[in-house]
Order: C-alpha cells, then structure tokens, then sequence
C-alpha cells in the first residue's frame, strides 16, 4: 500500500478530486495548508498597503491507496493540478505498512 500526499493550489481542488474518482478512489484527507517553496511568499497590496505574503494558502490531499493504483493516482494528480506555473506543488508517495479500519477492525488492503 501507498500514502499518496499532495500539496496543490487551492483552486485546483474540485479537478484533482473529479479525476481521482474516476480512478475508483473512495476516500481522500484534505487539509488547508500553508507554506512557500521556490515562490519564496508575493507580495500583496491590502487597503493601500503594501505586505509581503511568507506563506501560501496550498491544499494538501491524503490518499492511501493499493500499490497497484498509485501510478494511476500519482499521473491523474499531477495532470488535474498543473497550471504550467511556478507553485503548482508537490507529490510524495511513501509506502504503508499497515492499516485498520476502527470500526470493523479490518485490516490492510480490506481497510481501504
């Protein structure tokens, strides 16, 4: 089994979503997130001011998903979240070793 982690810009949320449903992934974790990479934060002009922005509002996606689907998963992400700009984000994959379902007590790929 894989984690599939992925910071993406916020806007591209709903499309990174469509896509991993049309790969039959059932579930994902989604938090809001802020952090900068080679963006190194904006600057911005509120009320007349001007401020710089260190940290970016990103979206990070949890998926864990069977070996077999991570491939599938990784592409599908990485081409629903693409703008061809800088601060698209990043995916990382790790593998797990093991999983359960609190409710039934199911165990690895059966907790999926």
């Amino acid at each position: 089994m894989k984690l599939i982690m992925a910071v993406i810009k916020p806007f591209k949320l709903d499309e990174v979503r469509e896509a991993l449903t049309s790969l039959g992934v059932q579930g994902l974790t989604v938090t809001e997130v802020k952090g900068f990479g080679r963006q190194k934060g904006q600057t911005e002009i509120y009320r007349g001011a001007e401020y710089t922005v260190n940290f970016l509002p990103k979206v990070k996606i949890e998926i864990a998903v069977p070996d077999s689907l991570a491939d599938r998963v990784v592409e599908a992400i990485q081409k629903a979240a693409k703008t061809g700009k800088i601060g698209d984000g990043k995916i990382f994959v790790l593998d797990v070793g093991h999983v359960v379902r609190i409710r039934t007590g199911e165990t690895n790929a059966d907790a999926l």
